[in-house]
């Protein structure tokens, strides 16, 4: 991966957890990593843990941000946020899956769009 893309991804993933405590998300944690896959944010929201993963692009040649949380993600994503909540005995825990598209604008501030179960794991 280019070092363009890591720095949008970082840039991203930074803008999305800033516009997630707007919303009155508690950020537990970031960049989740284990064998099987990458969560980018957990968080708590009222009663729910939230598994998120963020999507930036800087223009929608290759579609909406969205687009690319392709049922193989979700599958890892679920397979990763199994193995968080073992980990952190969230056996009875409610949780759900959003999704953050985020656009990177060449001119002017970053647009973020939230997408509440986004999936269902």
């Amino acid at each position: 991966m280019s070092n363009y893309r890591i720095s949008l991804g970082r840039r991203g993933e930074l803008f999305a957890a800033q516009y997630l405590e707007r919303l009155g998300y508690r950020i537990i944690e970031q960049n989740f990593r284990v064998k099987c896959g990458e969560i980018d944010i957990i968080a708590r929201e009222d009663d729910y843990t939230v598994f998120i993963e963020v999507k930036t692009r800087s223009g929608t040649g290759f579609g909406h941000p969205a687009e690319a949380v392709t049922h193989h993600k979700q599958q890892q994503i679920i397979k990763t946020a199994l193995v968080y909540m073992s980990q952190n005995n969230l056996h009875e825990a409610p949780v759900r899956f959003d999704v953050v598209a985020v656009m990177m604008k060449k001119s002017g501030p970053p647009g973020a769009e939230l997408i509440r179960n986004a999936f269902v794991g």
